[in-house]
Order: structure tokens, then sequence, then C-alpha cells
């Protein structure tokens, strides 16, 4: 059976390709390399989650392999998602188009690409936020019900994994990794910054006030507060088991006005929960 990710054939397809035009082969590698990933961690929710019964059989199996292959072409190649990161590198790594009349670089293996993953920046980021704030997130997750992965997930996605975080007058961290507007109803420290808001679908920026907190651990907790004592956002704690009940039920009750919001977060939580998995072993 054929898969998504890079068989022979599309191997060979890829090292054609990469002396007529390198950045297009380069951006396929990445989505392929990302395909791989996502059914690969379709494969480790099901085997996780789903007990086998009588009806299961070589048919049954095939069915859901197709089913996850088919899934994961589709979630692949998305803005946000991994594949942008490892093309990025790649690109910075072979030297690719940067003069059009300069020779092509040479295609790396799609081994070499696949090992690369480790060595990424923006993967270096996810795996040092997710290691560096389990604790915390795992305590308010005890405290409020609300699944760990998916803390750390709202916080990666509004934070750029720590990268982009809301920054006081004096240029220090809120530790406000949410996102969180000050509201008439907060009375503690606020930090004033430029934002992108939609609207009418449009992005707009506009001016600001969010809350500052004295820690990461105090930021998960408020957002927990938020969502879990709010009547707005009731149904996103009731339907949270899933990933994508998660962020779907988070955009419908208005978290955020980005119209891709759910998708976005839906691929952060992926990569959060295979993070987790590897930080475990």
């Amino acid at each position: 059976m054929r898969t998504a990710g890079l068989d022979a054939n599309a191997l060979r397809g890829l090292q054609a390709s990469a002396g007529r035009d390198p950045k297009a082969a380069i951006q396929e590698a990445a989505k392929q390399f990302e395909s791989l990933f996502m059914q690969q961690l379709l494969k480790s929710m099901r085997d996780s989650t789903m007990a086998s019964g009588m009806l299961d059989n070589s048919g049954t199996k095939m069915g859901t392999e197709l089913l996850d292959t088919q899934l994961a072409g589709k979630l692949s190649g998305q803005p946000g998602g991994l594949a942008a990161m490892i093309a990025k590198q790649l690109e910075r790594q072979i030297g690719a188009v940067k003069d059009t009349a300069a020779p092509a670089a040479p295609a790396r293996s799609a081994a070499a690409a696949k090992d690369s993953w480790n060595r990424l920046p923006g993967a270096s980021d996810a795996q040092d936020f997710v290691a560096r704030h389990s604790a915390a997130a795992e305590k308010v997750a005890a405290e409020t019900g609300i699944p760990a992965a998916f803390i750390l997930s709202q916080a990666a996605h509004e934070s750029g994994w720590g990268k982009k975080q809301i920054r006081n007058a004096d240029g220090s961290t809120s530790h406000n990794l949410f996102g969180i507007k000050a509201g008439g109803r907060w009375n503690g420290a606020t930090a004033e910054v430029t934002t992108t808001e939609y609207v009418g679908g449009q992005p707009q920026k506009v001016k600001a006030s969010f809350r500052a907190y004295a820690s990461a651990e105090e930021s998960f907790r408020d957002w927990a507060r938020l969502i879990k004592d709010s009547p707005r956002y009731a149904k996103v704690v009731e339907e949270g088991g899933s990933a994508q009940g998660f962020a779907v039920n988070l955009q419908r009750a208005g978290y955020a006005t980005d119209p891709q919001y759910a998708a976005k977060l839906g691929r952060v939580i992926n990569t959060t929960l295979r993070l987790q998995k590897t930080l475990q072993t």
C-alpha cells in the first residue's frame, strides 16, 4: 500500500525536481516528512485509546490506515505546521534559492532531512517549552481537570513556544502566555502592547492592555480558571476530550478572532502530544 509519505518513487521524483526548482522540492519534502509524522501520531493515538475487538481484521485495519493516510495528507503543509519549520531549516542548510543564477544545491537525502528534525531551531524551542512548563501544567491540570497537553498547547500557540511573549514597558516578560486581556475586572499588573485583531475576517493592528503575572504557573492557573469557571467556555471543558473538539469549541466560544484559530491550535496540540511522549521515554 502506498502512503502519503516518502516512498521510493516519490523520493526519485523529489531528486529529479531538485535541480529544476530546489525551493519547491524542499517544500514538498518537508510536507511529506510532516505527513509521515502525522501518520505515526494518529497510529499512536489509536493504539493508546482504542482496544482491539472481535470485529477487527486485516480489512478494518487497512481501512483505518487508509483513513489515517488521507487525514495526514490533508493536515500536512498547512500554515504554522511542522513543514514550514522543516523547509526553512533545509533552505538554510542547503543554501537553496540564494541566487537563481547559481547552480542548484544537491538535494539532501530523505534520511538526512528526517534526522535533522531534532536540530531544527523551531523543534528545539518547542521541546524546551514543553520540558520547562510541563510540571506547572500538570499541577494546574490536576486542580482543574483540563488536560496538561491542552494547557501547554494553548500557551505555546499564543506565545510562539515562548518566543513571542507579551512584554512589560521595561522589556521584562509579563508571563502572560495566553494573551489574556486585562478587562475591567482585572486589578493586577498590566502590559500595553500592539496586537493583531481580526475584524470582518481582516487583520488589524490595535493597542490592547494585557494581564501580567509573576510566573508562568500563575498564568496557567488564571487561564484555566477563566476556561473552567466561565459559562461562555462550558462546552470547551465538557467536550475537551479530544484535541479537535477542544480547539473547535474554543474558537466557537469566541476565544480568538482568527478564523483559522482552531486548525492552528489543533496542529500545536498534536506537536505537544508528540513532544510529551518523547520526553517521557
